[in-house]
């Protein structure tokens, strides 16, 4: 039985996750604890499999004289976490040890069949069983599981009834992958919390803008969910002057694209066809297309407005553009913050491209699942699961 809640062993393994290795006496020093109890409460959490006793301080070569000190460190390798991006049109997974630490990682490709239930939720196991096999460890060491989808998700993990997009995008992942909490969140929370750590105190948007806007924020400190887990979501832009629909830029510039080649503004032999993409289209206006110039142009001002939107309604600091799109699209970032410029709304929110890539997603819910066991390390039984976790050099 894990020791209840509140109890000398939670305080000191709140501690040892916040820390590397220590010593009794600096544990004590930290926590308030008496030198008995910090003792007794490591040796508990030895048992649990929680903490691991090190080389003492003299063989560690922190200590010439007297009695050496013992030293512990949490165990990060007693148990992982997964996190998982399960998009429309792909899954990427990450196995991570309690650190965050990423261990193993693996992708599987939905193609055209992302609406199909059954084909969803086995490119989904495939795709986390790979991981673990790259990671070298057992599905019974999973602790905690996040699996992020492109629908927003209530505080039960459940999302709205929309007609079927979203129930197909969330028909429930307990059977479907390992672990003893697995928690569903919205892709676009995750980013934020991926996001959380460069943008310090500021308030932002994480703002994925692939195929489809959609926001996770965080105002003073605080991720904004909604009374139904819709907030963020970015359907209302179907009836915004000049953006109209919540497509993401890549999705904009592919439909702009299409647009010009029926209008016929786009040259035969030219740079840019009716197949074009927004990585395409980009590097055309780099190269100096006038016609992806435009492009360019329209799809900065569609960003400039939403950033406008979200920054009216929420006083925030920081528009933070995520996803595999941020970094090709920065002619558009570009243009969205000369508009701004001369727009002179207040307050004008920053606008930068995330660094995390196509990754964000999966990063956030990593960072999510490790939040889930440190919440309540305690709730979770380590010892008595088969199989050891391979050594990490």
């Amino acid at each position: 039985m894990p020791p209840p809640r509140g109890t000398s062993a939670e305080t000191l393994l709140a501690y040892a996750f916040a820390v590397r290795a220590f010593t009794a006496t600096e544990a004590i020093d930290a926590t308030g604890l008496t030198r008995s109890t910090v003792l007794s409460a490591c040796e508990e959490l030895i048992r649990l499999g929680w903490v691991r006793e090190l080389d003492d301080a003299r063989a560690a070569g922190e200590y010439r004289m007297g009695r050496p000190a013992r030293r512990y460190e949490l165990d990060t390798a007693t148990g992982v976490v997964v996190g998982v991006d399960a998009g429309q049109h792909r899954v990427t997974a990450l196995v991570a040890d309690l650190r965050g630490t990423v261990l193993g990682r693996s992708a599987g490709d939905l193609g055209e069949s992302g609406l199909e239930v059954p084909v969803r939720l086995r490119v989904l196991a495939e795709t986390v069983d790979a991981a673990l096999a790259d990671a070298a460890v057992p599905a019974a060491r999973v602790l905690v599981t996040v699996v992020g989808i492109p629908a927003p998700v209530d505080a039960g993990g459940a999302s709205p009834g929309d007609g079927g997009f979203w129930d197909r995008m969330n028909p429930g992942f307990a059977g479907a992958v390992p672990g003893d909490l697995v928690v569903v969140e919205n892709d676009a929370n995750l980013a934020a919390l991926a996001e959380r750590p460069s943008s310090g105190e500021a308030s932002f948007a994480a703002l994925l803008s692939g195929e489809r806007f959609g926001a996770g924020l965080v105002v003073d400190g605080v991720l904004l969910r909604g009374a139904h887990g819709g907030a963020g979501e970015m359907r209302v832009l179907e009836i915004v002057d000049g953006v109209g629909s919540s497509d993401g830029i890549g999705a904009a510039a592919r439909t702009l694209v299409v647009e010009a080649v029926a209008a016929g503004d786009v040259a035969t032999g030219g740079s840019l066809g009716p197949d074009s993409d927004a990585a395409a289209v980009f590097a055309a206006a780099r190269a100096g297309d006038s016609v992806a110039c435009t492009i360019v142009d329209r799809l900065g001002d569609r960003l400039a407005r939403v950033c406008v939107l979200l920054a009216s309604l929420l006083d925030i600091d920081r528009v933070v553009v995520a996803g595999a799109i941020a970094v090709p699209a920065a002619p558009v970032i570009e243009r969205a913050r000369a508009l701004l410029d001369g727009w002179h709304f207040d307050p004008v929110p920053e606008i930068v491209a995330s660094s995390l890539g196509a990754d964000v997603v999966v990063i956030g819910a990593v960072a999510h699942a490790v939040d889930a066991v440190r919440a309540d390390p305690l709730s979770f039984a380590l010892v008595d699961r088969p199989g050891p976790l391979a050594t990490v050099v």
